[in-house]
């Protein structure tokens, strides 16, 4: 019996851990962020009216799984929208992101680093589309599309809003926001 655990601790500890699917999309277990490696932290869907807009996933340093953690970790952490919608108007992004910011940090609606990040939204999102942001350890927010940079806003008070869009009081889906905290 020892021979065979030794042997599955073995298996294990060789064999790459694999990427997860979520209606269609490959989660990686692992990303590196700044040179720090960010794991997996949870994912869920996104949808509005019953139609998936994307697969929206959390990566962090260290396991969060309440909203009240992530929101005071001052670690690395990046969300990432893989979309599965056939395609989302840039107006209606914005309006979203806007919508979480007011909803969640108002303090930061209308304000110069808000208006900055959505800024940073100048095209339509389509099927297959990713979208990171990048909620620096150094207080900043940092935008790709498609591995393409649009740019970063150095603000604690919005890379703290921006997670509060997920994981606030009133995040954009409740589902989600459960989802990326692993539960």
């Amino acid at each position: 019996m020892r021979i065979l655990s030794a042997v599955v601790i073995i298996f294990m500890l060789v064999c790459p851990v694999f990427a997860q699917e979520v209606a269609g999309v490959k989660l990686e277990p692992a990303v590196t962020v700044k040179n720090h490696t960010l794991k997996l932290n949870g994912y869920g869907l996104r949808k509005k009216f019953f139609v998936k807009v994307y697969v929206g996933s959390l990566y962090s340093g260290k396991r969060l799984t309440t909203a009240s953690e992530a929101l005071r970790d001052s670690g690395d952490k990046l969300i990432r929208m893989n979309f599965l919608h056939s395609k989302v108007e840039k107006e209606k992004i914005v309006e979203a992101f806007n919508e979480g910011i007011t909803n969640n940090s108002p303090e930061l609606a209308g304000s110069a680093d808000a208006k900055k990040f959505l800024a940073l939204f100048t095209a339509d999102f389509h099927r297959g589309d990713v979208v990171d942001l990048t909620l620096g350890a150094d207080g900043s927010v940092s935008v790709s599309h498609n591995n393409r940079h649009l740019g970063t806003v150095a603000s604690t008070k919005l890379a703290k809003g921006v997670l509060a869009i997920y994981l606030g009081e009133k995040p954009a889906d409740d589902d989600l926001k459960a989802g990326m905290l692993g539960k």
